[in-house]
């Protein structure tokens, strides 16, 4: 199955005060994810590194100061031809933006996401019940009725 998120074209995100951008994504499932295209303008506005935080929802930019779980130098792509493999197990996606080639905001026109979903494992508390001294009395079990012999 292949996600993506498509600006079309002649539209455009950009950014507003500086050069950053910052995406947070969420799935509804397990993404294993193969490969990321990014496409903008063959310009200064194009993004020149992307750093990708798997698994951390509702980040800001005052997040982004950790280490990111993978970083990647861009390169002037605005046919979105070049695609970078990433990782699996991802459930929340956060894309971040740093930086560009040198103009005073980013602009993308395409993001896409190619991977395979599968669904989320959410199941609830499983209730147990754990012995710390077995009792015999509590398993009774029929082939073992005439034993006699103490376990030491």
């Amino acid at each position: 199955m292949i996600t993506t998120i498509q600006v079309l074209k002649n539209w455009f995100v950009e950014s507003d005060a500086d050069e950053e951008l910052l995406f947070n994504i969420p799935f509804t499932g397990n993404i294993k994810l193969k490969g990321i295209k990014v496409s903008s303008e063959d310009s200064a506005a194009h993004p020149a590194k992307l750093r990708l935080f798997k698994n951390k929802p509702n980040m800001t930019f005052d997040d982004v100061a950790m280490e990111p779980d993978q970083v990647f130098e861009l390169h002037t792509d605005s046919q979105g031809v070049l695609e970078i493999v990433t990782f699996s197990s991802v459930t929340h996606l956060t894309m971040h933006f740093p930086s560009n080639f040198g103009a005073d905001n980013t602009k993308i026109y395409y993001i896409g996401l190619k991977g395979e979903w599968t669904p989320a494992h959410n199941h609830g508390v499983t209730i147990c019940s754990y012995e710390a001294r077995p009792n015999l009395d509590d398993h009774k079990l029929k082939h073992l009725d005439s034993v006699s012999k103490q376990i030491e």
